[in-house]
């Protein structure tokens, strides 16, 4: 699960989809080193490893913060961050037929958006051995999804006291 419009769409659907069919929801957060495995695996360094699953755990617990408020009480949650490409992560956990995967389905702007991006919402479809449920992330003009990116808002000055 990520944290992005169309992550935290899909995490709203798994809460709501839990609470009708009693399920217990199964939050997962795949990570990777941020230069890839086979880079990291030339000089392996196991505090920078911590720190990227530490971050992992961090955004999950964000998603539900966005999301719903925090995590819903009324639900069995289980968390699970786990290092490895979202794709083949979220198959192998998912892997019962009686199982649901919800997944976000991003919207990528520009050529080069469309070309670094893992399509996972093509991976795990194709792949799965349960149900795939995919949740398409809200459409935003350019100007709105810059605006929802930036974490650090704040208030314009008050001009009042700005020339003093």
């Amino acid at each position: 699960m990520s944290d992005s419009l169309a992550g935290l769409a899909a995490l709203r659907r798994g809460i709501q989809e839990a609470r009708t069919t009693g399920r217990t929801l199964v939050a997962v957060r795949a990570w990777e080193p941020p230069e890839g495995e086979a880079l990291y695996l030339r000089q392996p360094e196991p505090s920078w490893a911590r720190l990227w699953a530490d971050d992992a755990r961090q955004r999950l617990e964000r998603a539900f913060d966005l999301a719903a408020g925090g995590p819903p009480a009324d639900l069995r949650i289980v968390r699970r961050v786990v290092r490895g490409s979202a794709g083949p992560v979220l198959c192998s956990i998912a892997a019962s037929p009686d199982d649901l995967l919800v997944i976000g389905m991003a919207r990528p702007r520009g050529p080069f958006a469309r070309l670094h991006r893992r399509p996972v919402h093509r991976f795990v479809p194709a792949r799965a051995e349960c149900e795939v449920l995919v949740v398409a992330g809200p459409r935003l003009l350019p100007r709105e999804a810059r605006i929802l990116r930036r974490s650090d808002l704040v208030a314009p000055p008050d001009r009042a006291t700005a020339g003093r």
